[in-house]
């Protein structure tokens, strides 16, 4: 066991999801009756657009961050629970049997809950991601040494993760334009049922009036709302609030122009790149409907689960983000009961709001505003579970590099994930058998109104624009 556990270990660190992706894109393109032809191309389009999002990231992310840390530096207030990011929290999942023998489990779960029609997400498809679920549960088996309780969190994590899913998934392929495909990355696809509530709720205060959208922006502004333009408008008011202390230095200035080409780069580029993933899927989605329509479903909605990299760059994403890092910062140092110092992770605020700009329509208003609620809710979760990680880390070799306690906002401040955590951590039969209840209802009530769901959402989602026409009409 223990030496197949290794080789799965070491396929999933060698081989990254813009390898195994496309490989999973050709055998399914395959079982779907597409011509090994158009199946390859179509799997290599994947790989290429995956590699793509990885690259462009990988590149912008080396400019933020100094900035975010010159932010920190500057401002000189500590807090005791340092953000250490994803990359460290990711250590610990794969740290453990307990997260390796997952692996198998979660591919298992996830093929079998597809195949018997029990979810319409096809969540294998983002097998990197599942390493969240590994975090918490070798998280949970250090902290109480029970395996079975340790996999049953992991499960849970996963089914609820799934029901989230599954109620974004047709906004989200609307809005970021990937047809049949949807984000089920924990840290990501839970936001969605805040998303829903918070964009009804500001819509209910009038918001919808406002369009924030980057193309009426565009119209508003001329060449200055063009994507390019306020990227490297964006860019560059990072820039000078990362290096507010040292404006008289010429490297500062370095910095700032650097990043304001660098944030004008990714609006320019991204959506080349997304149109090459986006393309890669046309032929399935294809063959998926004539399927369907041959056996008589086609009504049934499918999704294939992609990494959640491909709408870091959306236009509406980026802009809300990049405006979210600052200010989340800000609010950590004055929000009252919060221990944590959001540092590294800061960066990945992309990834986490998609469904608060999918559910808004690409409204920046409204997604920053609930962008930020849900900000502050992870900054208190991660003060919650900040003591409990810093003893798993410690005790994986992750070191402290000097602060009292550490965290990941990306990954441990999700209100969903971090309460389950917490209700199998307590290890009360009570507590995890109502979070089962909570799940099984919620379940039965999602699957039976899905339908409606779907249309209440996508009503919503829009809302701002159809009040606007039936007022000019």
């Amino acid at each position: 066991m223990e030496g197949f556990l290794s080789a799965l270990n070491a396929f999933f660190t060698t081989f990254q999801a813009a390898v195994f992706v496309p490989v999973f894109i050709f055998i399914i393109a395959l079982a779907m009756g597409v011509k090994p032809k158009k199946a390859f191309f179509s799997a290599l389009s994947a790989g290429v657009g995956l590699q793509g999002f990885q690259l462009v990231i990988g590149s912008y992310s080396p400019i933020l961050s100094p900035l975010v840390n010159n932010m920190i530096n500057s401002v000189g207030i500590n807090l005791p629970i340092v953000d250490l990011g994803w990359q460290n929290a990711s250590i610990i999942g794969y740290s453990y049997q307990v997260g390796m023998i997952y692996i198998a489990v979660a591919i298992a779960l996830q093929v079998i809950l597809y195949l018997i029609r029990y979810t319409s997400v096809f969540q294998a498809g983002d097998l990197w991601n599942n390493y969240s679920y590994f975090l918490w549960g070798s998280c949970l088996f250090v902290l109480t040494g029970n395996f079975w309780l340790s996999m049953a969190c992991m499960i849970v994590q996963q089914l609820f993760t799934l029901l989230c899913t599954e109620i974004i998934a047709k906004r989200w392929s609307t809005y970021y334009g990937y047809p049949n495909c949807t984000i089920a990355s924990m840290h990501t696809a839970t936001c969605g049922i805040f998303a829903v509530p918070l964009n009804i709720l500001l819509d209910k205060l009038g918001l919808y009036k406002v369009n924030a959208d980057p193309e009426s922006l565009r119209k508003k502004l001329g060449f200055i709302g063009e994507p390019m333009t306020l990227g490297l408008f964006l860019g560059l008011f990072i820039g000078v609030v990362g290096n507010f202390n040292r404006l008289g230095e010429l490297a500062a200035w370095g910095e700032i122009t650097t990043c304001g080409i660098a944030t004008a780069a990714v609006m320019a580029v991204f959506p080349k790149v997304s149109g090459i993933f986006a393309g890669s899927f046309s032929a399935i989605t294809e063959a998926g409907k004539k399927k369907m329509k041959a056996a008589g479903n086609n009504d049934r909605e499918w999704y294939l689960a992609v990494n959640d990299a491909t709408g870091y760059g959306e236009a509406a994403t980026l802009i809300t983000g990049i405006l979210l890092m600052p200010t989340t910062l800000l609010i950590a140092f004055i929000l009252p009961g919060n221990l944590v110092l959001p540092m590294l992770d800061l960066v990945a605020i992309p990834y986490i709001i998609q469904p608060f700009v999918a559910c808004s329509n690409g409204n920046v208003l409204k997604s920053f505003i609930g962008g930020l609620l849900y900000m502050i809710a992870c900054l208190y979760f991660c003060t919650l579970t900040g003591s409990a990680f810093t003893e798993v880390a410690v005790s994986t070799g992750i070191g402290l590099q000097g602060a009292a306690m550490i965290t990941s906002f990306c990954m441990l401040g999700h209100p969903v994930a971090a309460v389950i955590f917490l209700a199998f951590l307590s290890q009360n039969p009570v507590i995890i058998g109502a979070v089962v209840v909570v799940y099984i209802v919620s379940y039965i009530l999602v699957h039976k109104n899905m339908d409606s769901i779907h249309e209440f959402i996508e009503n919503s989602a829009i809302n701002h624009t159809t009040k606007k026409a039936v007022v000019a009409e």
